[in-house]
């Protein structure tokens, strides 16, 4: 069986990328969990104030503040290209 797995130091990102990740990775991962938490409760009064679709579509928020959060933690700790020890 063929081995495809990308070895650390293999691939690099962009510079694109690399920029983008260099001005996120200052914002604390507390901002993002925040934002979910925020979310939850705005999904909430929506939904107690009977806006059932406004309510769904901010309660769908969570979900990308969550993962935004995780991908920042892990810019942090591995950075860009994980080439970093």
């Amino acid at each position: 069986m063929t081995d495809f797995r990308v070895a650390k130091g293999e691939a690099q990102e962009d510079q694109i990328t690399a920029a983008i990740e260099k001005y996120t990775s200052k914002v604390p991962s507390a901002v993002y969990l925040g934002l979910a938490v925020a979310s939850i409760g705005g999904s909430i009064a929506f939904k107690i104030a009977k806006k059932d679709h406004l309510a769904l579509y901010v309660g769908q928020w969570v979900a990308p503040f969550l993962i935004l959060g995780i991908y920042n933690k892990l810019v942090k700790i591995h950075g860009s290209d994980g080439t970093t020890a």
